[in-house]
């Protein structure tokens, strides 16, 4: 499944804040460099967390971060003004329009244009590297929270119709059907057990669903994986010995209890979210004690696991 899913060209990551989409996001940009390709990861937080986590500096053009690995932040204003240099060919000219109220008020005023450039980012992107073979490329794009995410996509479709056959509504219409080519672009989800997160992946996939772009897997993060069960607990809780020891034990069966607990929510969740997909959903363990690269490593092993594909340490350039 997820040799499929990282065959294509664009792969858009959405989920909801909270949930560990952005690590997953570099974790799936690691598994396909491990794979042969280049991966770029264009990440939308204008805090730009994954530039930290790598420790460089927050870049409109991707830059390398690790071995096929790059980085770039998608920022709308920058790809409008990206845009604007490549069809006003005086500099002095572009200067000033940069720099006039006008032009402010306009990139203020029209945040659907800021959202249609970003697409066109990614379209862009897609595009120049699709065009340097033999080497396979793929876009990771950690899109938005859910709610965000959702106008983000719809934008192109809204465009068409307002601009129809301008230069405006044909670049919409290029970047909507790059968005339903399932050949090359695919949505997938990030949840955890929490329930909002489990509802809002529901609700979240059955509109996308409704405007043709259904995800193709749910990635279901911080799974808890438990090496004992019930009887255990019960083992451990009734097991004699000095007073002291048996409230030691007593407690520790109460936190081996809770665990299990919690086992039974994230398998009721997956179960949920399974019946109202019908997709495939994806587990990736809990990694409580890594963060940073050290995490993103975890989880790229995690997808490892399911794709059977070897993947080496990051090692940051």
């Amino acid at each position: 499944m997820l040799k499929q899913i990282l065959a294509r060209r664009v792969l858009i990551v959405l989920g909801k804040g909270g949930v560990g989409k952005t690590t997953v996001s570099a974790a799936i940009a690691k598994l396909a460099a491990a794979s042969g390709a280049r991966a770029l990861v264009m990440e939308c937080d204008t805090s730009a967390p994954l530039a930290a986590v790598f420790g460089v500096e927050p870049s409109f053009d991707p830059k390398d971060v690790a071995p096929n690995l790059s980085l770039m932040a998608l920022d709308g204003r920058c790809a409008l003004e990206e845009y604007l240099r490549l069809v006003v060919p005086s500099r002095m000219l572009l200067r000033a329009v940069f720099a006039s109220r006008l032009y402010q008020l306009f990139v203020q005023a029209a945040p659907g244009l800021r959202e249609l450039m970003m697409l066109g980012k990614i379209y862009y992107e897609a595009g120049r590297t699709a065009a340097k073979p033999p080497h396979r490329s793929v876009i990771i794009v950690d899109a938005p929270a859910s709610g965000q995410a959702m106008s983000l996509l719809k934008m192109p479709t809204a465009a068409r119709t307002t601009f129809a056959d301008s230069v405006v509504g044909k670049e919409a219409s290029n970047i909507s059907r790059m968005l339903r080519d399932r050949r090359h672009c695919a949505i997938v989800q990030v949840t955890t057990a929490d329930a909002l997160s489990v509802s809002e992946t529901i609700e979240t996939h059955a509109e996308l669903r409704r405007i043709h772009l259904a995800p193709v897997a749910v990635l279901f993060n911080r799974m808890v994986m438990s090496d004992f069960d019930a009887d255990d607990v019960a083992v451990l809780a009734n097991r004699r010995g000095p007073r002291h020891r048996k409230r030691n034990l007593e407690h520790l069966a109460e936190l081996a209890d809770s665990e299990l607990r919690r086992v039974t929510e994230a398998r009721k969740a997956i179960a949920a979210i399974r019946a109202a997909t019908g997709g495939p959903v994806i587990e990736l363990a809990e990694h409580r004690s890594h963060a940073g690269t050290e995490l993103i490593d975890c989880l790229a092993a995690d997808l490892a696991r399911n794709g059977e594909i070897e993947v080496p340490e990051i090692h940051t350039q």
